[in-house]
C-alpha cells in the first residue's frame, strides 16, 4: 500500500474516493478515528492508501481533475 493523499478536508476525501472507485481502484481512508484519541475534531490528518500497482494511475486521475498529491519517494 503507497498513500496517496493526505488531507483535514472531508470534500476531498469523499471526491477522491468517488474518482477512484469510480476507475475500479479499491483505495482505504485511514487515521478517520484518530480525532477520538487526541481530543479535537479534525486535527490530524486522513491518509488514501492504495495498491502499489494502482498508485501511478490514481495519481493522474487525481492530477487530471486538479488535485494535488505529494510526489513520491
Amino acid at each position: 500500500m503507497k498513500e496517496l493523499l493526505r488531507t483535514n478536508d472531508l470534500t476531498i476525501i469523499a471526491f477522491t474516493t468517488a474518482l477512484l472507485r469510480g476507475e475500479d481502484i479499491e483505495c482505504f481512508v485511514l487515521d478517520v478515528h484518530m480525532s477520538i484519541f487526541e481530543g479535537s475534531a479534525g486535527a490530524i490528518p486522513r491518509r488514501i492508501m492504495v495498491a502499489d500497482r494502482h498508485h501511478f494511475r490514481a495519481r493522474a486521475i487525481l492530477r487530471d481533475n486538479d488535485i494535488e498529491t505529494p510526489d513520491p519517494k
